[in-house]
C-alpha cells in the first residue's frame, strides 16, 4: 500500500485534534479563568531507504534517504498568559494580577483556580461558585497566623467586639501667643474675666468625644487656659483642665510650658504627652507633641482618640485586601481582619492536569504546591471587586481555525489522490 495513504490519514487525526482543541477554546470564550490551550505537531519516525555512506577511498560521503510516515500530536499546552480584567464591584469577586492560584478543597483533594467567583454560605464558609471551600487561614482576634496549614475560611457571624474605654487623645494645632485677645476666635477672653494670677489669661475650650467601660459615649471637655505669656523671652505657660460631661466638674488638670513655641518640661526638654486625671476615675493620657505656640489663630483641635462601643458581626460586609485579607465591617463601624485567602504556584504549571469547573489538579510533572500569601514569594496579589476573564484570543482562534480545515483539506486530498494510484494501479491488470 502506499505510505502517503496513511500519512495523509494521521494528518486527518492531527488537524481534527487541532479542530477540537480549537472549538472549545472558542467555546471558552467568555469563561471566567479560563485559559487557552494551543496543539503541537511533530512528524513521525521515517522509513529509512538508504543509509548514510561516509567518505572513502577518494568518494565523497552519501547522505541517508528517508521517508516520512506522517504527523502526530506532540501535546497539547495550556497558555497561562494573564487574561483581561473584569470589574464587577463584588467584594466577594477576586482576581489573581500575577502568578498563582486560589485553592479549593474537593472532597480531601485540593484543586487550584484562577477563577475567584467567591461568596459566604449560609453557615460563613467562603465558597466558589461549584461550593467547595476556598482554602486559607481564618484570623484569631484579628490576627491571622499564615504560618499554619491552609484550612477552609469561615466567617465568624455573630462574633462581638468588647468595648474600649478611651484612654488616649490626640490633640494638633496651635495655640496663640499674641498679647492681644484673638477677635477671629469667640472661646478666647482677655484680662481680667478670670481670677488667673497671669494678667492676660486666654481660653480655648476642645470637646472630645469619649468612651466609658460599658461604650457609652460622653463628651469631655478639654480647656486650656493661658497664665502667663513673654513674647520676648518666647515662653508661656498654659494650664490644661478636662472637665466631666456636665462642664464645670474637673477631672484633672496638668501645665504646659512653652518655650519658642514647642512644648517643654521647662528645662527645654520636650514634652509629649500629659497624663490628666487620677485612678481610679478617668485618666487621660493627652498626646501634645503636635501642639504649638506660635503667633496667630488659636486652632488646637481633637486629632484622635482611642477607645470603641461594642460591635458585632451581624451581617456579611467585608472588603478584601490586595494582599487577600478579608476586613470585615462590625456594627459599631469598625473593621477587623477575618481572615486570608491562600495562594499557590507550581514549578511547572504546564504539567497541571485540567479537570473541569475551571480547576486544575496537580500531578507528577507539575510538582508539589507552594502555598504562600498573595504578594509573596513570587505569587500575585489580589484585585478585589473584580474578576479574570478568558485569555482567548479570537482572532488567533479564528486564524486557527482556518489553518485546522485546510490542513484538513489537503490530507484528504492526499488520500483521495492515492486511492487514485491504487485504482490505476488495479487497473493495469485489465
Amino acid at each position: 500500500m502506499l505510505r502517503s495513504l496513511y500519512s495523509g490519514i494521521s494528518g486527518l487525526h492531527a488537524h481534527q485534534q487541532m479542530m477540537d482543541v480549537t472549538g472549545n477554546n472558542i467555546a471558552n470564550v467568555n469563561t471566567v479563568g479560563y485559559k487557552a490551550s494551543v496543539v503541537e505537531f511533530q512528524d513521525t519516525l521515517s522509513q529509512m531507504l538508504g543509509a548514510a555512506g561516509a567518505p572513502q577511498n577518494g568518494q565523497g560521503g552519501t547522505n541517508p534517504a528517508q521517508v516520512g510516515l506522517g504527523v502526530k500530536g506532540a501535546g497539547i499546552t495550556a497558555n497561562f498568559a494573564q487574561g483581561s480584567q473584569e470589574t464587577t464591584g463584588r467584594s466577594g469577586d477576586m482576581m489573581i494580577q500575577g502568578d498563582g492560584f486560589f485553592i479549593a478543597r474537593q472532597g480531601a483533594e485540593m484543586m487550584y483556580t484562577r477563577a475567584g467567583q467567591f461568596t459566604f454560605d449560609a453557615n460563613g464558609l467562603l465558597v466558589n461558585a461549584s461550593g467547595q471551600p476556598v482554602q486559607g487561614w481564618t484570623a484569631k482576634d484579628g490576627v491571622v497566623n499564615a504560618a499554619g496549614k491552609p484550612d477552609d475560611i469561615r466567617m465568624p457571624l455573630g462574633s462581638t467586639i468588647p468595648p474600649e474605654k478611651t484612654g488616649k487623645v490626640t490633640l494638633k494645632g496651635n495655640l496663640s501667643s499674641d498679647d492681644l485677645p484673638d477677635v477671629n476666635n469667640p472661646t478666647n477672653k482677655g484680662s481680667g474675666l478670670y481670677t488667673d494670677p497671669a494678667p492676660n489669661g486666654y481660653e480655648t475650650t476642645i470637646p472630645i468625644k469619649v468612651y466609658d467601660a460599658q461604650g457609652a459615649t460622653h463628651t469631655v471637655t478639654a480647656k486650656f487656659h493661658r497664665e502667663a505669656n513673654d513674647n520676648a523671652a518666647d515662653t508661656s505657660i498654659w494650664n490644661v483642665d478636662i472637665l466631666a460631661e456636665d462642664g464645670t466638674t474637673s477631672i484633672g488638670q496638668a501645665k504646659m510650658n512653652f518655650e519658642k513655641g514647642i512644648s517643654t518640661d521647662g528645662s527645654g526638654t520636650p514634652v509629649t504627652s500629659l497624663s490628666i486625671g487620677t485612678a481610679p476615675g478617668d485618666v487621660y493620657t493627652v498626646d501634645v507633641k503636635d501642639i504649638t505656640s506660635y503667633s496667630g489663630l488659636s486652632d488646637a483641635r481633637v486629632f484622635d482618640t482611642d477607645g470603641q462601643a461594642p460591635g458585632a458581626l451581624t451581617s456579611v460586609s467585608y472588603s478584601v485586601s490586595d494582599s487577600g485579607q478579608i476586613i470585615g465591617v462590625y456594627s459599631n463601624g469598625l473593621k477587623e481582619t477575618l481572615g486570608q485567602v491562600a495562594m499557590a504556584t507550581f514549578k511547572n504549571v504546564n504539567g497541571l492536569e485540567k479537570v473541569g469547573d475551571s480547576e486544575f489538579r496537580s500531578t507528577v510533572n507539575s510538582g508539589y504546591a507552594q502555598v504562600g500569601t498573595p504578594g509573596s514569594a513570587g505569587m500575585g496579589s489580589v484585585v478585589s471587586g473584580a474578576l479574570e476573564m478568558s485569555n482567548v484570543d479570537l482572532a488567533q482562534e479564528f486564524t486557527n481555525l482556518i489553518v485546522a480545515q485546510r490542513g484538513f483539506q489537503a490530507n484528504s486530498k492526499v488520500i483521495t489522490t492515492s486511492d487514485e494510484i491504487l485504482q490505476d494501479l488495479v487497473s493495469m491488470k485489465r
